[in-house]
């Protein structure tokens, strides 16, 4: 009888009788390691995903991928780390990533820099209080969104056919340093980079790579980072090149989601429910043939990276809270050409569609104030990117929107 062998990465070891328990109550009975040590060092290759369970790979398929050799592209030396898992679409990762990258210690880290915690993630006080803040709260929290802008607007700027994401990243990355703040994405629940690109179909926490842009590319840039104290978060999607901008279904999911996000910040005043949100973004992505996913939402931000109130932005959800003059928290719709539903590849980070159609993101982040809402991370006049015309055949009399300007009360 041959012994079977430890799944731990790189580990050539005979396995022991240890089990993941996770793996267990998902009733996939091969996957043993050699002892607790080895476990432990392997936590994130022993994280079943939600694509092992709705396209159904197992976990033991995914741990002997990551134990074969690679055959890397004779031409660029990238490689798919998971050239078995069944992708949704077209985009493939491209491997190997670029090393860690570093902060200087004269810049405040978060609690989790080091070893990928964020603590009060577990604290049922903090996931359910939301936060009034006070006059200095609030400067402090337009200080780091400007500064978020600024590196958005910088990373943007560099995004055009032939640049890897990882250079994107590596320039978010030195911008951050420059502004003596911290990528907050950095090793946040172990995330090995300083931003997330997210390419065509890849909704979101897209992982920058070895892969370069090209033209007819559309890329969403999700910048957040770590000031003083407090977290900043925005992101916006962009069309790579001319092609982008001539393919009118690239046109209309994006600007869809640009739209989608204007409308629901018109509505943010005191006394508005945090649900009514996802009622307008739904509403308005149907007037298109839109989709919204609903995995992921808006939230809370101040101190705290995420915090309370969940915003869902999908209709007749039941996020609880209202607005109230000192909240700070994003709204970020996702909306795809396709179906709302998602799947995350093996690196337990990058959520695609679930039929590889093609999804946009927009983000701000917002104060609420007596009257109204101040738009925290607002585009300035020269601020890349911005809104093209619809398609013609995919817009109402009454879609064109108005974009919004800096600190301008949105209120009814």
């Amino acid at each position: 009888m041959t012994a079977k062998k430890c799944l731990g990465v790189d580990c050539q070891s005979d396995a022991s009788s240890l089990q993941c328990p996770t793996c267990l109550k998902l009733n996939i009975t091969d996957s043993y390691f050699c002892s607790q040590d080895c476990f432990k060092k392997n936590w994130l290759d022993r994280v079943p995903t939600r694509a092992c369970t709705r396209r159904k790979v197992t976990f033991s398929d995914m741990a002997w991928q990551r134990k074969q050799s690679y055959l890397p592209d004779p031409a660029s030396g990238h490689y798919n780390p998971f050239p078995s898992f069944p992708f949704a679409g077209p985009l493939r990762p491209a491997y190997p990533l670029s090393e860690h990258r570093t902060l200087p210690k004269s810049i405040p880290h978060p609690t989790w820099w080091q070893d990928g915690n964020p603590k009060y993630s577990r604290n049922l006080a903090t996931r359910t209080k939301i936060e009034i803040l006070d006059g200095a709260g609030q400067e402090a929290m337009r200080k780091s969104c400007r500064l978020a802008r600024e590196v958005l607007d910088i990373a943007a700027a560099a995004a055009k056919p032939g640049v890897t994401t990882d250079y994107i990243d590596e320039i978010v990355h030195k911008a951050c340093i420059e502004r003596n703040s911290y990528p907050s994405p950095l090793n946040y629940n172990h995330f090995p980079k300083s931003c997330c690109t997210s390419v065509n179909e890849v909704i979101c926490h897209g992982i920058p790579d070895q892969r370069p842009l090209v033209d007819g590319d559309i890329l969403n840039i999700d910048i957040s980072l770590y000031h003083e104290g407090y977290h900043a978060d925005l992101n916006e999607t962009y069309y790579i090149g001319d092609k982008a901008k001539a393919d009118p279904d690239s046109v209309r999911v994006v600007e869809t989601a640009r739209q989608c996000l204007e409308e629901s910040i018109k509505a943010v005043k005191p006394g508005v429910l945090i649900r009514e949100f996802g009622n307008i973004i739904e509403k308005h992505a149907k007037k298109t043939d839109c989709s919204v996913i609903r995995t992921y939402c808006g939230h809370g931000i101040n101190k705290l990276f995420h915090c309370a109130p969940n915003v869902p932005h999908y209709a007749k959800n039941k996020a609880v809270g209202e607005c109230k003059p000192g909240m700070t928290f994003t709204i970020e719709p996702m909306v795809a050409l396709g179906k709302y539903r998602d799947i995350t590849w093996p690196d337990n980070w990058t959520s695609t569609t679930i039929d590889g159609k093609r999804t946009a993101q927009f983000e701000h982040t917002l104060l609420v104030t007596e009257d109204g809402v101040e738009i925290l991370t607002a585009r300035k006049a020269d601020s890349p990117g911005g809104p093209i015309a619809m398609p013609s055949s995919s817009v109402g009399k009454d879609d064109t929107i108005t974009p919004s300007t800096n600190r301008k009360p949105l209120g009814h």
